[in-house]
């Protein structure tokens, strides 16, 4: 039915109509970044998010994020082109399951990744991304009992830079945990001017062979920065699109996973949105994330809290 639809044209029709803003994140296709109003990362999009003037938001990432926008602007209409769009890493960490855990460590501040449900962040004290997990933690006094979750990769990161000593949820995002260390050197081996460049969700041995370790945010911005023309980037590739617009003259190559099949390491959750989902999203206005009243109350604190923190 849509196949005649010029889809650029009527979501900028309908985006004006409805009085509506896209947010997208930096793992969605080109297509997207390029229609968003704001591309950015975890960090970006819940800043954005929660000073927006719009009636509706549109969130082109997966659920979480949806959920994010909707816990700090409750009287908004906030949409997501595709709800199936989930995410591995906040699956890992059933809320029961982590309220439990909280609970067998009643003297502990819970400090939640922002990859994570509605009803996780109501039982967190303080939320963090990737962009501001360490400065957080680092407001704590050092020998202050900590609980992180649900990424242990990124929990293990920041106690290897910290010293800290942090209890953590053991949780992982399907994307980092597959990239393939023996397929990354051989790049290397190809390309050996080239930096490495790693997402700290990613497991220890990649980390310890990336020139540079840093949030979506920043490995963009290192590569922009950076006098280097060549790069190897392990985190989701979706990010490369905004890579190559900042740096169109310099190189990115996809680090590959663990699956030979593959040449670079996609995120199956956010490919599911589509400018044609976009597109009926904003049409239909469904469909609408919807966070239980109760739970929002206690969820938004801990991300209040890290937005007057960052």
């Amino acid at each position: 039915m849509e196949s005649t639809v010029n889809f650029v044209t009527e979501i900028n029709r309908l985006r004006k109509e409805k009085n509506a803003v896209i947010l997208a994140h930096y793992y969605q296709t080109g297509d997207i970044q390029d229609i968003a109003d704001y591309v950015g990362d975890s960090l970006a999009l819940a800043q954005w998010a929660a000073k927006t003037t719009a009636d509706i938001i549109v969130l082109c990432g997966v659920h979480f994020m949806g959920e994010t926008a909707k816990i700090l602007c409750p009287d908004k209409k906030v949409l997501v082109p595709d709800m199936e769009a989930g995410c591995s890493l906040a699956d890992s960490c059933p809320a029961e399951e982590f309220a439990e855990f909280v609970r067998q460590h009643p003297d502990h501040t819970v400090i939640s990744y922002v990859n994570t449900t509605a009803a996780v962040k109501a039982v967190t004290d303080v939320v963090v991304t990737s962009t501001n997990a360490k400065k957080i933690v680092d407001t704590f006094p050092q020998d202050a009992k900590l609980i992180f979750g649900p990424d242990r990769n990124l929990g293990n990161y920041i106690n290897s830079i910290t010293g800290r000593k942090m209890i953590l949820w053991n949780g992982a995002c399907h994307v980092h945990e597959e990239f393939s260390l023996e397929k990354i050197l051989a790049l290397k081996k190809e390309y050996p001017e080239a930096d490495i460049i790693a997402h700290p969700e990613c497991k220890q041995p990649v980390l310890q062979v990336a020139d540079f370790v840093g949030s979506t945010a920043a490995l963009i911005n290192y590569t922009v920065q950076s006098a280097n023309n060549q790069f190897i980037v392990a985190t989701e590739s979706g990010v490369i699109h905004e890579m190559r617009k900042q740096s169109p003259s310099k190189t990115f190559i996809p680090a590959p996973p663990n699956d030979s099949t593959c040449a670079c390491n996609e995120c199956n959750f956010m490919r599911l949105n589509t400018m044609e989902k976009l597109y009926r999203c904003l049409r239909d206005e469904q469909p609408e994330i919807l966070v239980d009243e109760a739970i929002r109350e206690k969820a938004v604190q801990p991300i209040l809290r890290m937005l007057e923190l960052s």
